[in-house]
């Protein structure tokens, strides 16, 4: 304490997702905390913390249920939890949230923090509907605070009953990380990668060119967009489709999808990459046809590379554009709508473009990195002090903003 520095951990389940904290924790040791960062071993987990200066630590924890599996994750979070004794904790990612939530609770950490990055139960159904229930609401009650990354996901865990308003935060327009909008700029540069990007796939430079990123899943709505795709190609026979990703076995997309993905000639299908900024500039629309979200990054980085975005009704992506001014919005698991929605920009260069440019304005105003970051200063400035904690050196005299 007389260092006037407190440490906080934060943690999700999959290393992969630790990119959904880029630069966050960074951020929160300059404003006078020690951060460290918990996940599912894996080179993502390392790399991010060699990188941003802070010490992470591998603990394996499976995304579906798995009792024997679980308990040795939760035991083992335990032995982590009472060795390093963080002042707040912060989890995400529905089992992450559960088992590092509970560990919190357990070892009575002072702060205790539950990201709502999405709602996996929204698409589930049965036993594993009631499971994935369960698992939410002890994740959010074991928390003090529920951070909610959209408007429509905090409304929608609230009707669900898995949390009381007043303890569920929003920092600004949502997102649980913002973006650098500095990092998908379409400077002269990138154009150029973009197009060496497009002739390496084969790809003229005059082809209209519909992208998607993200988890090949069925609840990403990959077998509507493959559907879709064949609508499009009715009116813009040249029309190619540019999937960047990897497929999941925890929901897989059918059999007959994924042949159609392997096979067409029109489809081009590459690996998920970190240089995701050159593939948005070689698009013309951006498309994620998902059918649940919390808060779709991919959408907010395509509007900051200034691309148009088709995406649906779904809770999370319904914040994530603004419908008829930076994309549109259709309904969920319609592969005609969607068909209708790309193609109405398609034949429109001039709605493109404008849309573009107003996505990557509305990305300037509304969701910067800083904003998310300030605002999780500032909750977590407000809860220290409402438990009697000093503030960091660096974040005294900081007002709580940012924060819904």
């Amino acid at each position: 304490m007389s260092s006037q520095r407190i440490s906080v951990l934060h943690a999700v389940t999959d290393s992969m997702s630790t990119v959904l904290m880029r630069g966050q924790l960074a951020y929160l040791k300059t404003a006078g905390f020690d951060p460290a960062l918990l996940s599912s071993p894996g080179k993502e987990l390392e790399e991010i913390g060699r990188r941003e200066g802070y010490p992470v630590f591998g603990v394996a924890m499976r995304r579906d249920i798995s009792p024997l599996s679980d308990l040795r994750s939760l035991f083992e979070i335990l032995r982590i939890l009472r060795r390093i004794k963080p002042v707040i904790c912060n989890s995400g990612t529905p089992k992450a949230g559960l088992l590092v939530g509970l560990a919190a609770w357990l070892t009575r950490v002072p702060c205790r923090v539950y990201t709502l990055r999405g709602l996996r139960l929204e698409t589930a159904k049965g036993v594993k509907r009631m499971i994935l229930t369960i698992t939410e609401r002890v994740a959010c009650f074991s928390a003090n605070r529920v951070v909610c990354v959209s408007a429509s996901l905090r409304e929608r865990a609230i009707a669900l009953g898995l949390v009381a308003r007043s303890k569920t935060v929003l920092f600004g327009a949502g997102s649980s990380n913002g973006v650098d909008p500095s990092r998908f700029e379409p400077t002269p540069e990138k154009n150029t990668l973009a197009a060496a990007l497009r002739q390496e796939s084969e790809i003229r430079p005059d082809r209209p060119v519909i992208g998607f990123a993200g988890r090949f899943t069925r609840d990403k709505g990959l077998p509507e967009l493959v559907e879709a795709f064949q609508l499009i190609r009715k009116q813009f026979p040249e029309t190619a489709l540019l999937l960047v990703g990897d497929y999941e076995a925890g929901d897989p997309v059918p059999e007959n999808t994924r042949n159609v993905i392997e096979s067409d000639p029109g489809i081009r299908c590459l690996r998920f990459t970190s240089q995701l900024e050159l593939y948005y500039l070689a698009m013309n629309v951006f498309v994620l046809p998902t059918h649940r979200e919390g808060f779709p990054v991919t959408v907010l980085e395509a509007q900051a590379a200034e691309v148009p975005v088709v995406t649906t009704f779904a809770t999370g992506a319904v914040d994530a554009i603004d419908d008829g001014i930076t994309g549109l919005l259709v309904p969920v698991g319609d592969a005609g709508k969607l068909a209708e929605g790309v193609l109405s920009l398609l034949s429109d260069p001039i709605k493109m473009h404008s849309m573009g440019r107003l996505g990557r304005e509305r990305i300037l105003r509304d969701f910067r990195n800083e904003t998310v970051w300030e605002g999780l200063v500032s909750l977590y400035g407000a809860m220290l002090q409402e438990r009697g904690y000093p503030l960091p050196a660096a974040g005294r005299g900081e007002a709580v903003r940012c924060i819904q």
